[in-house]
């Protein structure tokens, strides 16, 4: 993989960090309910579902960065697929945002994944 290829997929790993901190850690304080547009009886009442999907999306980035610290273009395409995936049912099903928060990253990263090496 190229530079920009891990750069890019380790970017994507972080972000889904990120949403694993939110969605377990944070999902009923006050940067997880502006973060996701909840009340705070919505978000009691959704935690533990919360804390689940979390805990996916911490699988998402172990496997990125395995990826990226492997050089393995097979594990990056399938991983960045997934996020795509995943992004992209969230958009149609919940709010058009994620669709730029997380499936375009993971696009782009997979562009750059599957680009011939220089």
């Amino acid at each position: 993989m190229s530079f920009l290829a891990i750069v890019l997929v380790v970017m994507v790993a972080l972000l889904h960090l990120g949403f694993l901190v939110l969605e377990m850690a944070l999902w009923t304080r006050p940067l997880g309910l502006r973060t996701f547009r909840n009340t705070p009886e919505q978000a009691a009442a959704t935690r533990v579902l919360a804390a689940n999907q979390g805990l996916y999306n911490g699988f998402l980035a172990a496997g990125l960065l395995y990826a990226a610290a492997t050089g393995s273009r097979e594990f990056a395409l399938f991983f960045l697929a997934c996020v795509v995936i995943a992004g992209s049912y969230g958009a149609w099903s919940v709010n058009r945002r994620i669709f730029y928060v997380q499936a375009l990253p993971a696009l782009l990263a997979l562009a750059a994944v599957l680009m011939p090496a220089r």
